[in-house]
């Protein structure tokens, strides 16, 4: 499985105390190879910035970046056309990331992509149902 993670789901696995939150979970699976994360250049630089607004401290988000970086893929943006664009400019680099790095998931708790889910031909889900995903029964 190809999956982009947007912000808000990192946000959620560094901020929380609970291991067995969502977010946590996605990125203990993502590191033991159970999907590959996609990220873009413009994806990078907002999860730098967020997480250090958020009072991440550097070196943990150096740490992960240099994490993804390694493990993950990186993906070239080569078209920018999207077929319905978001309310939350925010979200375009996710959307751009995910369509050409032919994700199956785009994973988000952000209720602006949610509703525009039924205009792509990827699934964009919150991170709970991506979690049920990977990890049938």
């Amino acid at each position: 499985m190809r999956a982009v993670l947007d912000t808000n789901v990192i946000i959620a696995a560094f901020l929380s105390s609970n291991v067995r939150g969502s977010g946590q979970q996605l990125l203990s699976l993502w590191r033991s190879q159970e999907f590959c994360f996609l990220y873009s250049r413009d994806t990078l630089l907002e999860y730098a910035e967020v997480l250090l607004r958020k009072g991440v401290p550097c070196e943990k988000v150096h740490t992960f970046l240099r994490e993804l970086h390694r493990q993950g893929e990186a993906v070239s943006i080569l078209f920018f056309h999207l077929p319905v664009y978001p309310t939350d400019s925010d979200d375009i680099a996710f959307l751009l990331c995910a369509l050409n790095g032919q994700a199956d998931f785009l994973v988000s708790y952000d209720r602006h992509l949610l509703d525009i889910a039924d205009d792509y031909r990827l699934r964009i889900v919150p991170p709970p149902a991506f979690l049920r995903a990977i990890t049938p029964d």
